[in-house]
């Protein structure tokens, strides 16, 4: 039956309707795709592949200062090759920053993803009360900005406006100064704790739900105690979950700028370069010199990439030689 005599049986009217060969059929089905990824694919190159190519250019560019650098044409941008570089890398204060960031991270990440691993067990417990609240009491810190959160712990570390150094005199107790020295590691550390806690838990204890419960009764009818399901079932069977939360704690602690800054104001002992991208920002826009921060950012946005690849490659060779067991 043709498609004119196909819609007079059906009581159509209008044109006859052209119907797509297979094809037509499976050519727009290839193409479709493409075109839902299209907006998607258009913003990631003007707001993020882009600045990042521009970023990288300006590393290899100078400014060269002509005579006193008055007068058009006194100051130009030139090549510099990899003189931003090797300045980079050679820069006492940048390798002071990733350093203090080294030390930073020795204590966020284990003490974060420790936490959140016993707060997500403790959630998947049977014996558990109030679950849904205690998740949300656990999460919320993680919906407060990071400014805010550095903001409200940098003033309860204040011995004038804290309650906590008022109790501790009441009480005849030393009075630590968190904010100076070794324990400002400690203050840092704390308010990085306390806001990613919450989300690392609610992915590890996801995790930990999608778990067949047949895997927990027969572990039950062998005679397996609650303690030696988490140890020997749970956190093995939630590991690919801990990598993850493990290689977004590592980004995110090379990368921190936000506690430092907010807290520099209330002491002396956080200067203005004392993590890396606290220097690339001090450079940018404190001292004018966008190419030298360019290379900067570029150097740790590669140190990153190196390091983040690195532990997945680990992960995962570690992974297949489990499973090749």
């Amino acid at each position: 039956m043709t498609s004119t005599a196909r819609r007079k049986a059906y009581g159509v009217k209008g044109a006859p309707y052209a119907i797509p060969s297979p094809a037509t059929t499976r050519e727009r089905a290839r193409r479709a795709p493409y075109f839902f990824l299209l907006p998607a694919t258009i913003l990631f190159a003007l707001f993020f592949a882009l600045p990042i190519g521009y970023a990288v250019w300006l590393s290899f560019r100078k400014v060269k200062v002509s005579g006193l650098g008055l007068g058009s044409g006194a100051r130009r941008e030139v090549w510099a090759g990899l003189e931003n570089y090797t300045a980079a890398l050679t820069d006492s204060e940048l390798l002071g920053g990733a350093l203090r960031v080294v030390g930073y991270g020795c204590i966020v990440v284990p003490v974060m993803l420790g936490l959140a691993l016993l707060f997500a067990l403790m959630l998947d417990s049977e014996k558990v009360r109030l679950a849904p609240f205690t998740r949300l009491a656990i999460f919320l810190p993680y919906a407060i900005p990071g400014v805010v959160a550095a903001l409200l712990w940098g003033f309860l570390y204040l011995p004038d406006v804290s309650p906590f150094y008022f109790v501790l005199d009441r009480l005849g107790l030393p009075q630590p100064d968190l904010l100076d020295g070794g324990p400002l590691y400690l203050a840092l550390s704390n308010i990085a704790v306390w806001g990613g806690t919450g989300f690392n838990m609610i992915v590890i204890y996801t995790s930990l739900r999608s778990i067949p419960a047949e895997v927990y009764e027969a572990a039950k009818l062998d005679g397996a105690t609650p303690l030696q399901i988490a140890l020997r079932i749970k956190i093995p069977m939630v590991a690919p979950s801990l990598v993850l939360t493990f290689f977004f704690s590592i980004i995110a602690t090379l990368q921190v700028f936000s506690e430092p800054t907010t807290l520099k104001p209330l002491t002396n002992s956080v200067s203005t370069t004392w993590s890396p991208l606290m220097k690339v920002y001090q450079d940018a826009f404190g001292k004018g010199d966008i190419h030298a921060a360019a290379a900067q950012a570029t150097i740790i946005a590669l140190a990153t990439l190196l390091l983040s690849f690195g532990f997945l490659r680990a992960a995962n060779r570690r992974q297949r030689q489990e499973a090749a067991r």
